[in-house]
């Protein structure tokens, strides 16, 4: 539902597992304890070392700071010196790692409509850090990438982006694609490109600027034979709608925190820093350079909600009391009496008396 506050609700209320700008989802990280474990390592103490909690590998839809994805990457490359661990990462993976714009992908009625939702959707997603276009020459088109921030040294991390790439446009475009060419903004060893282009199947040009899969330009019209315009329709409604409603800064983040948690009765600050995939000082230090602080903002979302609730005439003011996350009525009384200086019972009556001269005026 897209409220006059521009707020998705989902099943469970507020859409709320949005990526902020710096985050991504840890499904990039699926099958990474495996290789590490393949390696003779335990991945435990290498993914806590970069503040990633391995539990949260469980839920694909969970997010975490980019950097710290990179920074993991280029670690495990050094420690098991292995100069192509993001790509060896990447031949564990397949496109699902998109999550649902993989899906959608899938359904597209053609290439091109499927690489438009795959440019679309990813950075709304998936990673708002990725910036992707598509650029058609006469007969080469090429899908380049790029990120909005400098991570630092993200070799890694390319090489795993160029072949999960690769092989969302196989899924779409069927196995028997072949890329004309890719280029990688790495400082890739030579050794390693006989390697490279093996796996990526075409001539491979590190570069110090695009990233880039090239590919004729003919095949952009080729139909997607898993094409399915009932799950296209849904599923691109879906995304389209996530997208307009899409509020990713850190306050928006918050806010639609408190307000899919105030029921719970279990609305706190550990509790969002967690959702956010932050610790509690990060998250505090964040909101004060924006002039912001937790306890205001949940004050503020319960007193914008607690006025929607009051002119509702089926909620009784026990009914508004839990809903808001109070354990007793008289609780909440207090707290809106020193919002609006005035009692919610009072507000209610002053409420329908406003609405009930608007009605005999109207008539």
């Amino acid at each position: 539902m897209n409220t006059g506050e521009n707020i998705f609700f989902g099943v469970d209320g507020p859409l709320g597992s949005m990526p902020v700008n710096g985050q991504m989802r840890i499904a990039n990280l699926s099958a990474l304890p495996g290789l590490v474990r393949r390696l003779g390592a335990d991945p435990t103490p290498i993914l806590e070392r970069h503040d990633i909690d391995p539990q949260n590998l469980a839920d694909p839809d969970h997010y975490v700071e980019c950097k710290s994805v990179v920074d993991l990457f280029e670690y495990c490359s050094n420690t098991f010196n292995d100069s192509l661990f993001g790509l060896q990462l990447a031949q564990m993976q397949n496109a699902d790692v998109f999550g649902c714009v993989a899906a959608l992908c899938r359904s597209a009625a053609t290439v091109r409509e499927s690489l438009n939702c795959f440019m679309d959707y990813i950075p709304v997603v998936h990673s708002p850090n990725t910036l992707l276009e598509m650029v058609e020459g006469e007969k080469t088109a090429e899908i380049r990438w790029g990120l909005r921030t400098d991570l630092g040294l993200n070799r890694q991390a390319n090489y795993q982006a160029v072949l999960l790439d690769m092989k969302l446009l196989r899924l779409v475009a069927g196995e028997a694609f072949r890329p004309s060419y890719v280029n990688l903004a790495v400082d890739a060893r030579p050794r390693d490109i006989p390697e490279l282009e093996r796996t990526l199947g075409c001539r491979f040009n590190p570069t110090k600027a695009d990233n880039a899969i090239a590919f004729p330009t003919a095949l952009l019209d080729q139909p997607v034979t898993s094409a399915n315009r009932t799950v296209f329709r849904l599923l691109g409604g879906y995304l389209q709608q996530v997208k307009m409603a899409s509020r990713t800064s850190l306050a928006q983040r918050v806010e639609d925190y408190v307000r899919g948690s105030l029921s719970s009765g279990h609305c706190c600050i550990e509790h969002c820093a967690r959702k956010l995939s932050l610790s509690v000082r990060t998250l505090q230090a964040h909101l004060s350079e924006q002039g912001l602080v937790f306890s205001e903002i949940l004050e503020r979302q319960r007193y914008d909600l607690a006025r929607g609730y009051l002119a509702r005439e089926d909620l009784t003011l026990d009914d508004i009391a839990a809903l808001l996350g109070y354990a007793e009525q008289s609780s909440f009384g207090r707290a809106f009496k020193r919002w609006s200086g005035t009692t919610p019972k009072l507000y209610r009556q002053q409420l329908g008396r406003r609405v009930q001269g608007a009605s005999l005026a109207a008539q």
